[in-house]
């Protein structure tokens, strides 16, 4: 039962992702992608302080981040890369279908960073059921594109 909770949220996570893909794109129809993209972290950033600084909501441990391993700051990086690329597709085939490719993506990533143990993941292991589902997400995709 512990487990749902955090399922929950990430499936709620997954909607919003959904939702922000396709504000996004509406935006970017006027200023281009990758002014959208600029605009979202501007707002994003002030969101984070305001909530941070604001209303205190953190845990006070930003006095640690020289401790945060190089890898640990690609996120930012990572996160124009992600913004741009939902922009970019949602754009061009829509929410459904790049929101499908998406998640087949995600979770392959997903599996092989379990699988592996990817920068100190808890490793999860690999089994053939695992696999057999990713397939299945990938011919579910497939009916998705289909026209």
């Amino acid at each position: 039962m512990e487990i749902m909770l955090p399922l929950l949220i990430a499936a709620l996570s997954g909607v919003a992702m959904a939702l922000q893909g396709t504000v996004n794109s509406f935006m970017s129809k006027t200023i281009g992608q990758m002014e959208t993209t600029f605009i979202v972290h501007l707002i994003g950033v002030v969101t984070a302080a305001l909530v941070l600084f604001v209303f205190h909501l953190g845990r006070g441990q930003l006095s640690r981040l020289g401790e945060v391993p190089w890898y640990g700051y690609l996120g930012g990086i990572i996160s124009v890369l992600i913004i741009y690329g939902v922009v970019a597709s949602m754009t061009k085939v829509g929410v459904a279908n790049a929101t499908t490719a998406i998640i087949v993506g995600q979770v392959t990533a997903a599996l092989v960073i379990d699988c592996t143990g990817f920068l100190g993941m808890e490793k999860f292991p690999f089994t053939w059921l695992k696999g057999f589902g990713i397939l299945l997400l990938a011919f579910g995709a497939r009916l998705m594109l289909s026209k």
